[in-house]
């Protein structure tokens, strides 16, 4: 297969599992101090994840939580963001200017940040009250997860959280691998079908939203070069729906939270208005370690970026694009 290195892929799973043990005890001490409530600020793939992570809380905890756009915060500010607020961030490079000026400006208001910096000597990483590095790209989604799943434990939301997290640590990373062996002749398809669209429009909602919104803007467009738009399932009608015609091509991803009608509503239409639809439906996928009560959480969203790395690989080679060149991004001030 393509750019698979099963091993490795296994390792980085287990690797960023074998962080809960960090996290529990920051978490904990967080807990125990106290907060007014919790952002999750990013932006671009770290925005969408905590989109993912936040809408995740939203639907298992009256936990406080919330979104922030990083840019969003430091030219306009949030009065909800106080000094007992708790401020969570991801950065691969530790180095993302925006996120460094709002971390900076956050600061001054006097609110604790807490972050995964894959570069523990990074920019970020020094700013941060609470740090975790883990130099693996591609585990944001997990560790965002396990923070949040942390804090429902202590708000005595996650009875079964000791169980939930056996059953991720004996068999996620090796079920995540199996499923995206099993995805790699639809990715080769797909990518086939769909790699000179002229415009491909992507739909999603509840904790895969996130990975809609991020594969249309971080993967097809910034690395692959292909136009797209992504579209929340709830808001299909709103507009998107009167452009769709026979040769439109729309893809929707169907993930199992308490959102899934919403993207199945999408998918039960699609058929009716559009000659060129494709859904990728996280239930077609085995985990057979992990129980269906669980599926919901954060095996089926690693899933879905297992399917998406399938049909990247097979558009890299088709294209003959290298998905880590930019023509912009970084090349210039900005």
């Amino acid at each position: 297969m393509l750019k698979f290195d099963e091993q490795k892929q296994i390792n980085d799973i287990q690797g960023a599992l074998a962080l809960r043990p960090q996290v529990e005890k920051m978490v904990d001490e967080l807990y125990d101090k106290g907060f007014d409530n919790i952002y999750y600020l990013g932006i671009g793939g770290t925005y969408a994840s905590s989109m993912q992570a936040v809408t995740y809380i939203n639907g298992k905890s009256n936990l406080p939580v919330y979104v922030q756009h990083a840019a969003e915060y430091y030219t306009t500010g949030n009065k909800r963001l106080t000094k007992d607020s708790l401020v969570v961030i991801s950065s691969v490079t530790g180095t993302t200017e925006e996120v460094i000026t709002a971390v900076d400006e956050i600061k001054k208001v006097g609110a604790t940040i807490f972050g995964f910096i894959d570069e523990k000597d990074s920019p970020l990483a020094k700013k941060c009250d609470y740090v975790i590095t883990y130099p693996e790209p591609g585990t944001e989604q997990l560790k965002f997860f396990m923070f949040a799943d942390r804090l429902m434990k202590n708000n005595g939301e996650f009875d079964d959280y000791e169980d939930y997290y056996k059953e991720l640590d004996e068999h996620l990373a090796k079920d995540l691998v199996e499923a995206e062996k099993q995805a790699d002749e639809f990715g080769l398809a797909f990518a086939q079908a769909h790699r000179h669209d002229a415009m491909h429009y992507f739909v999603g909602a509840g904790n895969q939203w996130g990975a809609t919104y991020s594969y249309a803007m971080c993967y097809w467009e910034e690395q692959s070069w292909l136009r797209s738009k992504s579209i929340h399932s709830a808001e299909f009608l709103h507009g998107t729906l009167e452009i769709v015609d026979e040769t439109t091509p729309v893809t929707v991803f169907i993930g199992e939270d308490e959102q899934r009608p919403l993207s199945q509503r999408v998918a039960d239409l699609l058929p009716r208005i559009c000659g060129d639809y494709t859904f990728i439906d996280t239930k077609e996928y085995e985990l057979p370690g992990i129980s269906e009560k669980y599926r919901g959480r954060i095996p089926t969203v690693l899933l879905m970026h297992c399917v998406t790395q399938r049909i990247d690989a097979h558009v890299e080679k088709l294209n003959r694009h290298p998905m880590d060149i930019r023509r912009y991004y970084r090349q210039f001030d900005y």
